[in-house]
């Protein structure tokens, strides 16, 4: 669960609070889960880890939110501790499925991100190299985000797709 926030948020610190966030929150929640095994609630939590991750894109505040109605300080992470975490979201298993869902993306979005993302290009030689314009060509690497975003959450939430990590 921490990758799954950290792949998201690009920050180990933010995917810790997030972590502690839904535990608290299911730990809180707790007599509303009807589950009786493993099975059965860890898709309840990884429902609740969704919720929270919507929340803090929406307001950015889950940090204070969450030192407040807690009454602590947050801990900062040593350098060690920040490596792991980097680790774990970058894991090789992590790069497999991107790689494997770019393939699934259209020609013209799996194109637009590989210049856009991996080649680091500018959306203007991107917009060149594809032979369209520069409007076209930021639609087509969001699209293609989007999309990439869709299938590997799909794939490693619990309940949704077909895999899980």
């Amino acid at each position: 669960m921490l990758r799954y926030f950290t792949s998201r948020v690009y920050d180990p610190e933010v995917g810790v609070d997030l972590l502690g966030e839904t535990f608290a929150a299911a730990y809180a929640d707790r007599a509303r889960c009807r589950g009786a095994s493993e099975e059965q609630w860890l898709p309840w939590v990884w429902g609740i880890a969704r919720h929270q991750l919507a929340a803090w894109a929406r307001r950015g505040a889950i940090e204070r939110r969450a030192m407040a109605r807690l009454g602590v300080e947050r801990r900062a992470l040593n350098d060690e501790e920040f490596d792991r975490i980097i680790d774990l979201a970058e894991s090789e298993d992590l790069r497999r499925a991107v790689a494997a869902r770019l393939g699934t993306l259209p020609a013209d979005q799996r194109e637009a991100v590989r210049l856009r993302v991996l080649e680091e290009r500018s959306y203007e030689d991107v917009a060149r190299a594809m032979g369209v314009g520069e409007a076209t060509a930021r639609a087509r690497v969001s699209r293609g985000l989007r999309a990439l975003a869709t299938l590997l959450d799909d794939d490693r939430v619990p309940g949704k797709g077909e895999a899980r990590a």
